[in-house]
Order: structure tokens, then sequence, then C-alpha cells
């Protein structure tokens, strides 16, 4: 039979429990999966290897679009297990847009409607660790423009602030723990990023980052380190590999080179993309790259390829055949798309051939 009390008295002894005995305990919350894999949640951040989109914003089911590098969109991208989506950006305007080189050429929009997706998928997947890569060629202030739009999308509050910078590959936290902090975003920024001070939310690139060439155009993918900073040696930066394979359209001068989406499936297979960390594992101190940045992540085993680097355990029969089903094309899709890219080259040609003539 239960005690009855008045309600004053058990404020009383609820006040008293606080006084002698210290303040309840709060519950302390522990990742248990993170990003799909309970193995993963003891690892550190830069001890894992993540899928990423190369210019994900540029994506279009068209394949007659001249500048597309994905088929896919921003949602799409991310329920495939995208975890690293990287952009670049240009003002259209007096709004910041994410573009590649002009937005005259592919515009895929506002950086705040690319953003508050991002967003939409962090709070509907609380156990996911995501990496955003930003390519700031105008140079505009992290402080004054970008931190604004971030602040608007409300991602700022997530993101991951090192203790200092830059920190090496060791000094990495865990998954688990980014994710029990509720920071479990990390951004990156290639230009501008090292004049911030240590407490920003915009991390520069290079100094922890390097990577391999970009618009490759050799299938063996030879590996170097491209760009990188000091002051930490290259063995302790974490490292991305370039993994787009290019095609030069018209080899005149500079060239025109453009992704290439009929190679897209043996490109992003799992002998290419494995071939391609091996090669550039004895430069980054014998460790898998952080970041495999991919065109077309829709298409290829690309996400298989990061399950072997991490030593995840293989897909059943059943999810393998899913996977498959999912991360390919169809037939009539991947026809449509060989036609559609030949027409492409044909127009460019077309075009510089008046140009040419009309000089």
């Amino acid at each position: 039979m239960g005690m009855w009390l008045p309600l004053h008295l058990w404020i009383l002894l609820f006040a008293a429990r606080v006084v002698w005995c210290g303040p309840l305990a709060t519950p302390t919350r522990r990742a248990t999966v993170c990003n799909g894999h309970a193995e993963l949640c003891s690892r550190l951040y830069s001890n894992v290897t993540f899928v990423g989109a190369h210019d994900s914003f540029a994506f279009s089911e068209d394949p007659f679009a001249l500048a597309r590098d994905q088929e896919v969109d921003i949602p799409t991208q991310l329920n495939l297990g995208v975890r690293l989506l990287q952009a670049q950006a240009h003002m259209n305007g007096d709004v910041l847009h994410f573009c590649h080189t002009s937005c005259d050429l592919f515009d895929g929009g506002p950086v705040l409607d690319y953003l508050r997706l991002v967003k939409n998928f962090l709070d509907t997947n609380p156990n996911e660790i995501l990496t955003l890569l930003v390519t700031n060629p105008e140079g505009l202030s992290p402080k004054d423009v970008w931190r604004p739009i971030f602040d608007q999308a409300g991602i700022t509050n997530l993101t991951y602030v090192p203790p200092s910078l830059p920190i090496s590959q060791s000094q990495w936290p865990t998954l688990g723990s980014m994710i029990d902090s509720g920071k479990r975003v990390v951004v990156f920024m290639d230009a501008e990023a090292d004049s911030i001070n240590a407490t920003s939310t915009i991390l520069p690139e290079f100094s922890m980052v390097w990577e391999t060439p970009f618009s490759q155009t050799n299938a063996s993918f030879p590996c170097s380190v491209n760009r990188i900073h000091g002051p930490l040696s290259t063995e302790d930066h974490i490292y991305l590999i370039n993994h787009s394979l290019n095609v030069n359209i018209i080899p005149i001068g500079s060239g025109v080179i453009i992704s290439d989406p009929l190679d897209a499936p043996v490109t992003n297979g799992v002998p290419s993309i494995m071939a391609h960390a091996a090669s550039c594992a004895p430069l980054g101190a014998n460790r898998y790259p952080s970041f495999i940045l991919l065109d077309y992540v829709n298409i290829g085993q690309g996400f298989l390829a990061a399950d072997i680097m991490n030593g995840l355990p293989p897909p059943t029969s059943s999810s393998s055949a899913s996977l498959t089903m999912s991360a390919t094309s169809s037939p009539s899709s991947k026809n449509s798309g060989a036609v559609g890219f030949q027409i492409r080259r044909a127009a460019i040609l077309a075009v510089v051939g008046c140009i040419l003539f009309a000089l």
C-alpha cells in the first residue's frame, strides 16, 4: 500500500534529497550506431573512409546537361550513403549560389536552400556524421558571407570546432563522441579559411586535409599530393582522393574537360577505387583515404569500396543485390546517357568550330 503525503511534504523531501545527496543524475547519452554501423562509433573521424559527391549540387537527370556531375539530387545522395558533400560557390547578383566555374554554366541555386536540405537530413538522422567541403574561388569572407548563411540554415550549432588549429590525424574525436556531443558536422573550406581563428566553425581544408590531383583524365589515377599547407606533416594530414574521371573533348590548348559518365560504372567500381586508394596509402602513413570523391555516386560500387576500407562485414547476398540495383543505372538510362554524352560532345565541337571559323 503506497504512502500518502501532502504535496508540500513531497516537495520538502525532494529538496532535502538534493541538498544531502546532490542533484539527480542525468543519464548520459551514448551512440551505439554511428553512420549505420556500431563498429564505427569507437573509430576516430580521421580513421573512417567516407564517400563524397563531387559537385553535389550539379545534378540532373537530363543526359544532355552540359555541366552535370551527378544524376541524383541532394536528399537521394545522402540516402544512398554520401557523407561528404562538395560544392563550389559564386555570387549570383547579391545571393550566394552553388555553381561550378560560372552560374551561367550550371546554377545549383542558393546556398541557403541547399543547406536547408542538408539540415532536414541531419534532423531526421541524428546518428550520422556529415562533412561539407566548400570551394570558395572568389575568396568570400567566412565570417561575413558564409557564417550568416550557416546560421540561417540552423547548421552552425551542429558543427564541430577543434580545441585548436590545425589538429593532426590522431587528434580527431571518435564518431560516437561527436554524435554524443551533438557536434556532428565538419565544414572545410579551401580558400580564405586560413585567416580565421580557432573558434570558427569553418575549418581551413589544406592545413589538415591534402588532396590528389583533380580533373583527372588518366583512368589509372596516378597518386600524388596535390594541395597541402603546413605546419603539419603530410602523414599528420588526413586525405581525399579525387576519383572522378574526365574526358578532354576538345584537345586544343588547355582543352575542355567534362566528367565522363560512360566510364562511371568502371571508375566507380571496387577495383578502380581500391587501386587508387592503395597507391595513395604510402603517402598517407599507410592509411586509407578519409574521403573518396566521386561523380555519379548512384552508379557503380563506391559505397561497397568504402565498406571494404572501413573493414566492415560484406553485405548479405540479398542486401548486396539491392545495393547493386540501387547504385547502378538501368540499361535504358545508360544508353540514354551514352547518346546524350555524344550529342553534348558534338554540340560543343560545333560551337567551337563556329568560333574558330569566325576568327
